[in-house]
């Protein structure tokens, strides 16, 4: 049975190469940001996890990306790093993974999945935007902090709860809601661009 209109498939075919070509540069370019982000550091004195621009960028990929390109463009970024390109705030390699901060990386692709996914269910209210954004960055310190005290513990052999708080979520709550509601604005914008929203 021969296809009653060959040009539309060719058309259908050429327009289907052409998403997935953007799809791809858009996944590329959001692990490409993060990488950036990553280089933006503030270190502070009373903990040995720095306030990068990581969490502004994971945020942004899930809200733009949507679920699905969000975390893949994080996955990517994750083996970047992971073969040993020094994309992290600490370098590359597994050793960064496996460190203190690593918690936070692993935390990235669920978080920019989430932020996806609840974007894409609030539609255009713009409150459940912001709260999408915030769950996201919930997600990265939940991670963050549940593998610091486990490095803690396997490092030192006791990982006191005051501390890990003090060092793994405290200093970063108020830095990171003002990323997330940075990430919620710069969003919908961005989302016209690629067709996301």
């Amino acid at each position: 049975m021969t296809n009653p209109n060959p040009q539309s498939a060719t058309t259908t075919a050429i327009a289907t190469r052409s998403r997935l070509a953007f799809d791809f540069a858009s996944v590329t370019a959001f692990a490409a940001l993060t990488a950036l982000g990553a280089r933006l550091q503030v270190h502070l004195p009373i903990t040995p996890v720095p306030v990068t621009g990581q969490v502004f960028c994971v945020l942004l990929a899930g809200a733009v990306l949507g679920p699905r390109l969000g975390f893949v463009s994080m996955v990517e970024y994750l083996a970047a790093g992971a073969a040993g390109l020094p994309v992290f705030a600490y370098g590359g390699g597994l050793p960064a993974v496996l460190g203190p901060t690593g918690g936070y990386l692993v935390g990235f692709p669920l978080a920019a999945a989430l932020v996806g996914w609840l974007w894409a269910v609030a539609r255009d209210n713009r409150v459940a935007g912001l709260a999408a954004c915030l769950a996201g960055a919930a997600v990265i310190h939940l991670f963050g902090g549940v593998w610091y005290a486990l490095w803690s513990v396997i490092v030192t052999g006791a990982a006191a709860l005051p501390a890990v708080v003090a060092q793994s979520l405290l200093p970063f709550v108020g830095v990171d809601v003002v990323k997330a509601a940075a990430a919620w604005a710069a969003a919908p914008g961005l989302r016209r661009r690629v067709g996301s929203g």
